[in-house]
């Protein structure tokens, strides 16, 4: 295994003449990253690439919230200690004061530790690399939320109707 971050080519020429749309539904530090990755992996792949961006999914699009999403292991029975297969963490630590704000910060550093970048610099990246990204109309209302609000690179806030256009013919993701 290499040292080095994968960096994923992002060639003018790969176009496939494929689609692939994500719906972010989610602004957990943990579902944050699935939909990013998976993102930034189509792009290198020459995929146009769209991520549509609903409830709480808008915390990871949010000015004031994108750079410090959390994470929780509340619920997530699956959860263990880095490494430690077969040990899970009790559920009822989880609802601990100060345990939300360990569980970020340790989710962080392994993040950091593979040198993934932060949601705004993948952000940047996927823009960068040619992604579209979306806000839901529905979703932008419920929470008072206005372009102004948003990441500089939210292309626009959208109806449902709007994003159907959109991923006609996609792959469709949900997170």
């Amino acid at each position: 295994m290499t040292d080095q971050p994968f960096v994923p080519s992002f060639d003018d020429d790969a176009e496939t003449g494929r689609k692939f749309v994500l719906i972010c539904s989610k602004g957990n530090l943990d579902m944050a990253y699935p939909g990013l990755i998976l993102a930034n992996a189509a792009l290198g792949e020459g995929i146009e690439t769209h991520l549509f961006f609903t409830f709480w999914g808008f915390d990871m699009i949010n000015k004031k919230t994108m750079g410090n999403l959390k994470f929780s292991y509340l619920g997530n029975t699956a959860m263990h200690p880095p490494g430690q297969f077969g040990i899970s963490m009790p559920q009822g630590l989880a609802g601990l004061p100060g345990m939300t704000a360990m569980t970020t910060k340790m989710m962080k550093k392994q993040i950091a530790d593979l040198d993934i970048p932060e949601v705004p610099e993948m952000l940047d990246m996927i823009t960068a690399s040619g992604g579209h990204l979306w806000a839901c109309r529905m979703s932008a209302d419920m929470m008072k939320l206005v372009e102004e609000d948003l990441y500089e690179g939210v292309e626009g806030i959208i109806s449902a109707s709007d994003f159907m256009e959109i991923s006609e013919g996609a792959q469709i993701v949900f997170i």
